[in-house]
């Protein structure tokens, strides 16, 4: 009687009102649908008042409704542990028609501002997740996490890594043949194949510059086999270089330089930040670069003692390397089965 007197007065106060003749019938409908508030009989069927409560306050889905319990005056010490479990207002029996308005409206205005702020809080998230994808494509995982703790310059040395340069050799012909729109959709096609070799290696990529790719291994987390990761992914580049070219008349050749050695890792920029490297290796694998062969591999004397057990190189011999003097060079060719 009491359910039914409650259903029509709230459903004549523009409420739509669902009602559940027990515990375990409320529960059922709470799990298949949404609701505001929850005005709970402590004598019940199946499960009780403080069944139900209990419940629905160990669940992550119910446990933020507003809870109103119905009890009779008589029952104050079980209302105050109703309280105590979560519930957030009583209603005692017989209810009053203006005392009933007041403890909905009350828990309907906690309700919406707790929507309010759960809304307010996704789109906060949305926004922090939408700003970590960009961040990732700047700046490596490990760099972003340090900068949310850091504040000041973040530079590191790292003894050993391997730097890896590639430049597609005929590129600047290739882009006064063709418009603007082909040149980049060609240069998107073939960098976007390379990021996916990096990610698939675990190596860094640090820049593209122009037509050029830069590469390294061992940083910014070190590993032993930073040298055998920048060669499985300077011949990962080669091969898919082949495929791009394949049936095509005027192929891009790719050049590739590779050294190792110590560098210098950082953040600059106050704006538009980069993660970039210094030092005498970066300086190396860029001439062996530019002094390279279109469609080869270029790897310094360094490099070709870390990879010597593993893969195939030959000589190329000796060049002179722009303010590095002659420097032993050697063609990797392929991993060794």
């Amino acid at each position: 009687m009491n359910r039914d007197l409650l259903s029509r007065h709230l459903e004549h106060q523009g409420y739509i009102v669902s009602h559940a003749i027990n515990g375990r019938e409320a529960l059922d409908r709470m799990a298949g649908q949404k609701f505001d508030l929850v005005l709970l009989d402590m004598m019940m069927p199946e499960l009780n008042g403080f069944q139900v409560l209990q419940i629905m306050k160990s669940n992550e889905a119910l446990r933020h409704i507003p809870v109103i319990v119905i009890s009779a005056l008589d029952e104050v010490d079980a209302v105050a542990h109703c309280i105590s479990l979560g519930a957030t207002d009583y209603l005692p029996k017989p209810f009053n028609p203006i005392l009933l308005q007041a403890r909905i409206n009350s828990s309907l205005a906690v309700k919406r501002i707790y929507d309010m702020e759960q809304n307010h809080l996704k789109e906060i998230q949305a926004e922090q997740k939408k700003s970590e994808r960009l961040l990732l494509n700047i700046l490596p995982r490990p760099i972003i996490e340090r900068l949310k703790e850091e504040e000041g310059v973040i530079a590191d040395y790292f003894a050993e890594a391997t730097v890896l340069f590639a430049d597609l050799a005929g590129f600047t012909s290739f882009s006064t043949r063709n418009s603007p729109k082909s040149v980049v959709r060609k240069l998107n096609a073939v960098f976007s194949t390379f990021d996916e070799l990096v990610e698939k290696n675990g190596l860094e990529k640090i820049k593209t510059i122009g037509d050029g790719y830069m590469v390294a291994g061992g940083i910014p987390v070190p590993r032993q086999d930073h040298a055998e990761a920048t060669a499985s992914l300077a011949l990962g580049i080669r091969a898919e270089m082949a495929r791009i070219n394949e049936g095509d008349p005027n192929p891009l050749l790719v050049r590739i330089g590779i050294h190792s050695g110590p560098v210098v890792a950082g953040i600059i920029g106050t704006k538009k930040f980069a993660y970039d490297l210094w030092g005498d290796t970066v300086n190396t694998a860029s001439r062996l670069e530019s002094n390279g062969i279109p469609g080869n591999i270029l790897v310094s004397e360094k490099t070709y003692f870390l990879l010597r057990d593993n893969y195939l190189l030959r000589p190329h011999g000796r060049l002179n390397l722009k303010g590095k003097g002659e420097e032993m060079t050697y063609i990797l060719e392929k991993a060794i089965d």
